[in-house]
């Protein structure tokens, strides 16, 4: 079983502390719901987790190993999701997810898994069709359907939900049950309320400077 845990993180966006002092963990087949209002942090605490934003304080761990030891280790044992979709639109929806899963060292099937996962999120049909062409929600199962064409035990998720129907949100409940039920991770960032059962809440406005939310997140 593995865990993952930040200690102590502090993150300073220009002059302004978005949080301080705060921790986490997250061990296999679990997740961690991050809630609070704009600007509490909870988009900046992804980015810490995933290496994309550096923290001005505090440490991220791996099994009690640090993360900044070994980047690359801990950019491959990820998925991040952000707000965008960081579709290429000239691509069509079948060749941006087989770059991303080339960059997440998919195996020797990477077609087999492209479709499987466009077929997950009912987008097979338009596997040959630019980006470019696609509505935002058809946009954003295609960006998900990144999460199963290469494994890897670490999903972070920005308001995965963004966009979508209420088929495809159902879609994306199951997929993420699945992921965890395999031992897989998941953070996610939600305004929602309904969220799922047997997991753990972060509310980052305990972590928050007062009048924070005048800073985007």
């Amino acid at each position: 079983m593995a865990l993952f845990a930040g200690h102590r993180l502090t993150c300073i966006r220009g002059e302004r502390t978005v949080f301080a002092d705060l921790d986490f963990t997250l061990e296999s087949g679990r997740a961690l719901v991050l809630q609070g209002p704009n600007g509490s942090g909870k988009s900046s605490l992804l980015r810490v987790m995933a290496g994309l934003l550096r923290a001005e304080g505090g440490a991220l761990t791996w099994d009690g190993a640090a993360v900044r030891d070994d980047p690359e280790a801990h950019g491959a044992r990820l998925h991040y999701l952000g707000h965008g979709n960081a579709l290429k639109q000239a691509l069509s929806a079948a060749e941006n997810v087989r770059f991303w899963a080339g960059l997440q060292g998919g195996g020797q099937d990477v077609d087999g898994w492209v479709m499987a996962a466009l077929a997950r999120f009912e987008i097979a049909h338009l596997a040959d069709l630019p980006a470019r062409f696609l509505s935002a929600g058809q946009s954003r199962r295609l960006a998900l359907a990144r999460l199963l064409a290469a494994p890897a035990p670490l999903w972070l998720l920005d308001e995965p939900a963004n966009a979508l129907d209420a088929r495809a949100t159902a879609i994306l409940a199951d997929v993420l049950s699945e992921h965890q039920a395999g031992g897989g991770m998941v953070a996610l960032a939600t305004h929602a309320r309904d969220v799922p059962a047997g997991v753990t809440n972060l509310d980052l406005s305990a972590y928050a400077e007062e009048h924070a939310g005048e800073w985007a997140a």
